[in-house]
């Protein structure tokens, strides 16, 4: 019988169906473990995965702090480390907080209700195609200020950029990733150079005048792509996700009714099952995690779907509490790496779970969802739903 490190190939039906009773096995017997596939260690603990996520110093997300390299269209403030990152990521986030999120919430909310009035007695649909795809392109276009691109087709860009994050794991993916994140970065050029809408785009872009210099002109032109692919990507993955643990657990849709369960509900079900699973880093020196030595240049992989139902950091791990507080979950990362489409993917949740709730048809499951080939994001490929009288 295979051991259980062996088990976990997070590319397996198994595994993308159910990853979570072989992680807490992990999290039990071997919880710091070296992975072939991913040539990295894998942690399974919610106190490793935050010591490492913590300490830049140590473990570095830049491979060029390490010997690597990153290509230029790569370079953004998800690749670099703090401190070197502060001035670009200030630039977002400074410009993020000027945006008018209640609004944007509300039109996502109007969106979603609009559509589900639409499928409302249409029999079968799909919830990815027909919810979980124009809610995110439209709530992430709202936020930059742009135009949103045909909802179709930009889910297949994204989709090569998202897949292609698990390159180690299939070297394949990487040239249609390359691919895709170039045609993005050509829209979000034009973006530069065209949009007149106010938005968080265009108070970076005042920030960040052409004069700015080419290197930070390169850096915020890189991350806008980053902030609309991974806002978008994030979103589009969490609505999935949630629509399927909503329909899992009935009766929590109605309890999150109440505003003050709307609000903590929307954090449990991204801790519950989230759209992240993981994300690297790298030793910058030797070091000791959970007893086992790690040498420089290797590796680490935190595993945020087990470090968000270890027991030792949430109680009743296991089970969907919707007014946990707090709720510490590493279901967009943590700190600075953190998706910075996390405000707008937390807007869109509550947009989403407001509107099914407005709607009378109640929704309900019409079969199996399909999730998606990725070990990075946890996603479905199709989510069959019906709306009931």
């Amino acid at each position: 019988m295979p051991s259980v490190t062996d088990r976990y190939d997070p590319l397996a039906a198994e595994i993308l169906r159910d990853p979570y009773p072989v992680l807490a096995e992990l999290r039990m017997c071997q919880p710091v473990f070296w992975h072939a596939g991913m040539d990295s260690w894998a942690l399974t603990r919610y106190a490793d995965s935050v010591r490492v996520l913590r300490d830049h110093a140590s473990f570095a997300r830049d491979p060029r702090r390490t010997g690597g390299t990153v290509p230029e269209p790569s370079l953004s403030v998800q690749t670099l480390d703090p401190p070197q990152q502060s001035h670009v990521r200030s630039l977002f986030m400074t410009a993020l907080r000027a945006q008018d999120l209640t609004g944007i919430e509300s039109r996502a909310r109007r969106l979603v209700s609009e559509r589900l009035g639409q499928l409302a007695g249409g029999g079968t649909f799909d919830v990815m195609a027909e919810i979980a795809v124009p809610l995110s392109v439209a709530a992430v276009a709202d936020l930059l200020g742009v135009e949103p691109p045909p909802y179709g087709k930009f889910a297949a860009v994204s989709d090569a950029i998202m897949r292609s994050m698990d390159g180690g794991l299939n070297p394949a993916l990487v040239e249609p990733g390359r691919i895709a994140r170039q045609q993005l970065s050509d829209l979000v050029d034009s973006w530069f150079t065209t949009s007149t809408r106010p938005g968080l785009l265009a108070q970076v872009r005042k920030a960040a005048p052409p004069d700015s210099g080419a290197l930070t002109q390169l850096y915020v032109k890189n991350t806008a792509r980053v902030m609309f692919q991974g806002g978008y990507s994030t979103m589009a993955a969490a609505v999935g996700n949630a629509v399927q643990t909503l329909l899992a657990h009935p009766g929590a849709l109605e309890q999150m009714r109440d505003p003050a369960l709307l609000a903590t509900g929307v954090d449990e079900l991204v801790r519950f099952d989230g759209p992240v699973q993981g994300t690297t880093r790298t030793a910058v020196h030797p070091c000791r995690i959970g007893g086992v030595d790690i040498e420089a240049g290797q590796k680490i992989v935190p595993l945020f779907a087990a470090a968000n139902r270890d027991p030792d950091a949430f109680a009743r791990a296991n089970a969907l509490v919707l007014d946990r507080s707090p709720n510490r979950h590493l279901g967009y990362g943590w700190g600075p790496h953190a998706c910075i489409g996390t405000t707008v993917a937390q807007a869109g949740l509550r947009a989403l779970v407001a509107a099914l709730n407005d709607q009378p048809a109640r929704l309900a499951a019409a079969g199996d969802g399909v999730r998606r080939r990725t070990a990075t994001m946890r996603a479905f490929e199709t989510l069959p739903a019906l709306l009931l009288p």
